[in-house]
């Protein structure tokens, strides 16, 4: 049961962090429609900073389920975080 909870909180997250960062690529982006934006970020080598940007949504559902004290949903954010930094960290620096 609690291997679930974890699986919909990674779930959770790592739309958060897709939301997050369609949100980050309509305020930041420089294009005129959001794939216009993605490629402006893509070819501007930028495309790191908007992901860790539009990850910091992870943070409100991370709270988010510890108010409702759903600590395997939690762990579950907290996973797709590392999961979303580690992806970050190797497409930044590879």
């Amino acid at each position: 049961m609690k291997n679930k909870e974890v699986i919909l909180g990674l779930v959770a997250g790592l739309l958060a962090s897709c939301l997050g960062l369609i949100i980050t690529l309509l305020i930041f982006g420089k294009g005129n429609s959001l794939f216009d934006s993605l490629q402006v970020a893509i070819n501007s080598s930028v495309l790191t900073k908007l992901v860790s940007m539009g990850a910091i949504l992870n943070l409100a559902v991370f709270f988010l389920f510890i108010q409702r004290k759903e600590d395997s949903k939690a762990k579950g954010v907290l996973i797709a975080t590392v999961i979303v930094a580690a992806i970050t960290i190797i497409v930044r620096f590879v």
